[in-house]
């Protein structure tokens, strides 16, 4: 792996500050507790009042914190690991590494726009940027034109490649539908808005994350290189995102909020994406090791006969 030295200092950066941010999250108290908050738009909300997501909305803060614990015990434990065996050669590892850089790119740009202002401002830009940095180092050190011949030749490509669209265009009608009813019905602003500026989640993935997901399942579909490259990262990058959006929806449901219909169609495709996660991953090296076992035998009687 190239520039191993560098990417491996800013792995470790970011795992020894994402601790720190998370486990803020967690554990921080304070503050007056839950209280009614009129908005700019004339609506009144419940604010959460506790922690370092006090001045957040009751109904945002715990998807946060439920966030956090995602990041804590999965995101965090998975960036070491599989920087370590990248960093003895594994591609299936340097393919998870970039998966899950990808992962706190997106969750640390989502706390660094979206949460009201906290103590917590500068650990969210240190690993933002550190991801950025990461993540391009980690994609550029693969080999684009030997990828193709790192896969098995029985990969569903297609079908993982057709997936992806499918999640990508489900996931735009969700959020489309939040935000196009208002627009039909005159009030212009979706409930969902809150007291915040605008509608985050939802912008960032119809802008650029959904758009993303399309375009690699398409390259990935027509077995073009860079889809060799970018699928099997956007599939890891989605199984731990989607754990984490399953957790979210758990804490709202345990917090008694309506949570139909995501409740269905969260934990669905993040099942269906771990399932196309392992199966892709678990095509990688399978065809070099099928081409080097013959070479093996060969080499093997080669020295016999010769000794």
């Amino acid at each position: 792996m190239k520039q191993k030295f560098t990417i491996s200092i800013l792995v470790l950066l970011i795992a020894g500050v994402a601790i720190i941010a998370t486990l803020a999250g967690i554990t921080s108290s304070g503050g007056t507790g839950p209280f009614w908050h009129d908005t700019v738009r004339g609506e009144t909300i419940v604010i959460y009042g506790q922690g370092i997501y006090q001045h957040m909305s009751a109904e945002v803060a715990p998807q946060g914190i439920a966030h956090d614990y995602v990041t804590l015990f999965l995101g965090v434990p998975l960036l070491l690991v599989s920087l370590f065996f990248a960093r003895g050669g594994s591609l299936v590892s340097r393919f998870i590494l970039a998966g899950t850089l990808l992962y706190f790119l997106l969750t640390y740009l989502f706390y660094l726009v979206m949460c009201t202002y906290n103590i917590m401002f500068l650990p969210y830009v240190v690993v933002l940027s550190a991801s950025f940095f990461a993540l391009s180092l980690t994609l550029l050190s693969f080999n684009k034109k030997r990828l193709p011949a790192s896969f098995h030749p029985n990969t569903p490509v297609k079908s993982a490649g057709a997936f992806l669209v499918l999640t990508a265009f489900a996931i735009a009608l969700l959020w489309l539908s939040v935000v196009v009813t208002p627009l039909l019905n005159g009030t212009i602003i979706p409930s969902q808005v809150e007291h915040y500026t605008t509608l985050v989640v939802q912008g960032l993935d119809l802008s650029l994350f959904l758009p993303l997901g399309t375009v690699v399942g398409v390259l990935l579909i027509r077995q073009k290189k860079m889809g060799y490259l970018l699928a099997p990262v956007y599939f890891v990058f989605l199984s731990v995102l989607m754990t984490a959006l399953t957790a979210k929806v758990y804490a709202m449901y345990m917090l008694g909020h309506s949570v139909v219909p995501v409740v269905y169609i969260i934990p669905a495709i993040n099942l269906l994406t771990l399932c196309f996660t392992v199966l892709l991953l678990s095509k990688v090296g399978a065809q070099q090791q099928a081409i080097k076992s013959p070479q093996t035998r060969f080499s093997g009687r080669a020295h016999a006969l010769s000794a």
